[in-house]
This record gives C-alpha cells, structure tokens and sequence, in this order.
C-alpha cells in the first residue's frame, strides 16, 4: 500500500481545499484479538484483518460544512481520525491546509490533574498558537465556555457537560482551518447546543477569519447534519455508499 500525507500552508483562498483524502483506507490486523483470526489463518480463510475504512476519496473547501452519517461501526469515526491526523491511513492519499482543530472524544487531549485553564494554554499551543495568542484569547473562551470558577479546578472533577464546554471553546478560538466534529454536540445542554449551532453556521464564513474554514461533522442526527451541511457523506462497512446534497443523502 502506498501512503500521503501531506500538510500545506494556507492560502486563503475561498476555493481552497483544506482538505482533500484519495483512496483512503485503513486496515487493522486481527492477530492477537481472539481465537476467529486464528482459525482464519489456519484453515485458509480470509486474511487476518479488518478494513475500518477502504477506498474513501472526499474534498472538504473553505466555506463548506460537510456532514458524515451512517450506522454504528460504518467507519466514521475512522474517517475524522484519518482527516484530522490522529490515525495514520494504511492506504491512499491525505492532503490538509492550516490548522485543524478536533473534538473526536471528549476530554481527549484534556490532563485530568490540569485545571481548565492550564489545559486551554496546552491544547491552545499544541494547536500551533504562541503562548502570547494563547493567553489573550483566554478571556474569550472563558466566556464561551461560561464554566465560572471552575475553569480554576482540575479537570478531573469537571462533569460531562463541563469538559463539553470547555473542549468545544477552545475549538472555537484557534482560528482552524478545518474544524473537525464527532458527535460531542449530543450532551450539551439545549441553550450550550444552540450557542454551539450558531457558531458552526458562522465558522466557515466569518469575517474576522478572512476567506472562513472548513467543517467536517459526524452526527446521527440527520436534522443537523441537514441544517448545517451542504453536502453529506454516507458510509457503510467502511465504504461510501453516496456522496451529494445533505438532504438527498439524509432522506
């Protein structure tokens, strides 16, 4: 198999692709996860290993939100793990522009013993922001976040919705590229949703970010996926099964 990953330097230009996959797969071995791979590979069955993902080609443009759909297990979550960089495809091609911000899991890139504050100046830096840029967006995200004197506590006495809010803050202040989103919407509260709904439909035009961003989203909620996207992705078994206007791929 063959392998690109590619990172480019943004351009700004309103037809720009922040991201582009061709071909992409990924393939786990089974070797070592019970005795059925064992069986397979004595008696001569099928290769000892799962596609999660095969043959996925997909454009994501500045000023387009994208939506993934499909059932439990389909590969979406692969899919947005392989976009944002966080898993390494065993095939195909992967180009991204810029930065790219995620929530994948919630908490993820969170330290438990870090206060709320600490965790935005790190995951703010590790997003590519000098510390100077950090620290002055930080009343922003406080106030997005509308967590109060919590934002001073460990993270690790945080509840779901709280590490939501926080996660999703700093998400909305690093000036991404390409902001990717897997399902973490589902546990806010309404009036957090609401705020985080009308940020999703401003991020890929907003002014202050010049010619906007790109959004990937995954939701089983097809009501949002039909709101926010304009165009949908629907997998099954690791493969597209079709690609085209939200509500057609929705419906």
């Amino acid at each position: 198999s063959c392998v690109n990953v590619r990172h480019v330097s943004p351009s700004h230009d309103p037809a720009e692709r922040v991201l582009r996959l061709r071909g992409a797969g990924k393939r786990y071995p089974l070797a070592g996860l019970g005795g059925r791979a064992m069986v397979r590979r004595v008696f001569g069955g099928e290769s000892a290993a799962l596609w999660a993902l095969r043959n996925v080609s997909l454009d994501v443009a500045r000023g387009e939100t994208v939506g993934v759909i499909g059932r439990n297990g389909s590969g979406k979550s692969t899919l947005l793990g392989i976009a944002c960089g966080t898993l390494e495809p065993t095939e195909g091609a992967v180009e991204r522009t810029g930065r790219v911000a995620a929530l994948l899991e919630l908490g993820a890139g969170f330290h438990p013993d870090f206060t709320g504050r600490e965790n935005v100046l790190m995951n703010a830096r590790l997003l590519g922001m000098g510390r100077q840029q950090a620290e002055s967006r930080m009343d922003a995200i406080a106030a997005f976040a509308a967590i109060g004197d919590a934002l001073e506590r460990p993270v690790k006495t945080y509840s779901t919705g709280m590490y939501l809010r926080l996660a999703f803050a700093v998400a909305a202040h690093v000036d991404a590229d390409l902001l990717v989103i897997d399902e973490a919407l589902a546990v806010g509260d309404a009036a957090f949703m609401q705020k985080c709904m009308r940020f999703l439909r401003e991020f890929p035009t907003a002014a202050h970010r010049g010619a906007g961003g790109g959004i990937l989203f995954v939701s089983h909620d097809v009501v949002a996926v039909t709101s926010l996207c304009t165009r949908a992705l629907w997998l099954d078994a690791g493969r597209v099964l079709r690609e085209g206007p939200a509500n057609q791929v929705c419906e």
